[in-house]
C-alpha cells in the first residue's frame, strides 16, 4: 500500500535520510523507532509531502507520490497525524473533525457516510464526544492528540501516518492511544507509525523498522524485534 524506496531527504545542507527503504502493506501497522535524531520524523514529512526528498521513491498503491505537494498527497489517501498536534485552535471539536473531512466534500475522496463517521469518531474517543463544541485550544495535550488522530482519521485515507502519537502524555493518557490504535489496527486500517515508546508500539504493530543515523538498521516481525537482545538494550528497557 505504502512503499519509499531508496529515500533521502533532510533540511539545508544537512541530509538526514541516506537511503532508506520500506513497505506498509495494507491492512498492517508498521512502527518505525529510533532514537531522537534517527530521522523518525523526516520521515514521515518527506511521505507526506512537507518537504521534498531529494532521491528515491514514495509509491501510495500504484501511485507515485514523490515530491508532490501535501494537499495533492491527502487527496490520493494518505492523511498525516503529525508531531505535536497542531489542531486548529480556534475551531471547535466538531469543525476540527469536518476539516478532516474535506477532501471528501470536495470531491477529491469518496463522500461516503460523514455523519456516521463523524459519530464513529467520537465512539473512539468518548473524552472529544463529551467536548464536541468546546475549542480546540481548550483542550488538554491529551485531548489535542486525541483530536488530531481522529481528524486524520475522518478522510478516510488509505493510509493513515501517526508520529509520535504518545508524546508529552501522562501514562493514562499514552495506555489510552495505542488501545485506540489496537482497535484501528483489529478493524484493517493501515498505518505507519512512529512512536517514542518502542515496546508498545511493536505490541500493536504487525512489523517494525529500526532507524540508525538516517538508515534502517534491523527489520522484521514486531514479534521479532520485541525479542532481539540488540533492540532490546537499545530501545525496549525503558519501554512503556
Amino acid at each position: 500500500m505504502l512503499s519509499i524506496t531508496n529515500l533521502h531527504a533532510g533540511y539545508g545542507k544537512v541530509e538526514v535520510l541516506h537511503g532508506i527503504s520500506l513497505e506498509v502493506p495494507k491492512g498492517q501497522v508498521v512502527t518505525l523507532i529510533g532514537s531522537n535524531g534517527a530521522g523518525k520524523t523526516t520521515t514521515m514529512r518527506a511521505v507526506s509531502g512537507m518537504i521534498a526528498p531529494r532521491e528515491g521513491k514514495v509509491m501510495l498503491g500504484d501511485v507515485d507520490i514523490t515530491g508532490r505537494e501535501s494537499h495533492r498527497i491527502a487527496r490520493l489517501g494518505l492523511a498525516h497525524s503529525p508531531e505535536g498536534r497542531r489542531v486548529f485552535a480556534t475551531m471547535t471539536v466538531n469543525d476540527n473533525l469536518l476539516l478532516g473531512a474535506f477532501p471528501r466534500f470536495t470531491g477529491a475522496r469518496s463522500k461516503g457516510d460523514i455523519a456516521a463517521d463523524l459519530e464513529r469518531a467520537m465512539e473512539y474517543f468518548p473524552r472529544l464526544k463529551e467536548r464536541r463544541l468546546q475549542l480546540a485550544g481548550t483542550l488538554s495535550g491529551g485531548e489535542q492528540q486525541m483530536l488530531a488522530m481522529a481528524r486524520a482519521m475522518m478522510m478516510n485515507p488509505d493510509v493513515v501516518l501517526l508520529d509520535e502519537p504518545s508524546m508529552g502524555l501522562a501514562p493514562i493518557l499514552v495506555d489510552e492511544v495505542f488501545r485506540i490504535i489496537s482497535r484501528l489496527r483489529s478493524e484493517g486500517v493501515t498505518m505507519l507509525l512512529v512512536e517514542q515508546f518502542a515496546a508498545a508500539a511493536l505490541n500493536v504493530s504487525d512489523y517494525g523498522y529500526v532507524l540508525e543515523n538516517g538508515r534502517i538498521a534491523v527489520h522484521g516481525p514486531a514479534e521479532k524485534l520485541k525479542n532481539d537482545p540488540a533492540v532490546q538494550a537499545a530501545y525496549l528497557g525503558g519501554g512503556h
